[in-house]
C-alpha cells in the first residue's frame, strides 16, 4: 500500500483535522484517507449507491405498487 507524507500544513487545518477526526473516533490519518476518497469520487462520479440516496423522497411505497392485470390465457 502507498504512503503519502504531506508537509507544509497550516497549523489551524491540523487542529481541524485532529478535531473532526476525534468525533469520528478515528486516527487522524485515517480521517486523512476519507476526505481523500470523498474529495476524488466526487471528481469520479457518486457511487451506486451515493445515487440512489440522492434521489429525492417522493410519494408513497403504495405510488409504486403494480396495478391488478388481467388474467389471460396461455396456449402450450
Amino acid at each position: 500500500m502507498a504512503q503519502l507524507i504531506v508537509r507544509n500544513l497550516d497549523e489551524n487545518l491540523v487542529r481541524r483535522l485532529k478535531r473532526r477526526a476525534r468525533r469520528a473516533a478515528v486516527s487522524m490519518e485515517e480521517e486523512h484517507r476519507r476526505i481523500l476518497r470523498a474529495a476524488l469520487r466526487r471528481d469520479g462520479g457518486n457511487s451506486f449507491k451515493e445515487f440512489l440516496q440522492s434521489i429525492p423522497n417522493v410519494g408513497d411505497d403504495k405510488d409504486f405498487q403494480r396495478m391488478p392485470q388481467p388474467t389471460r390465457e396461455i396456449h402450450l
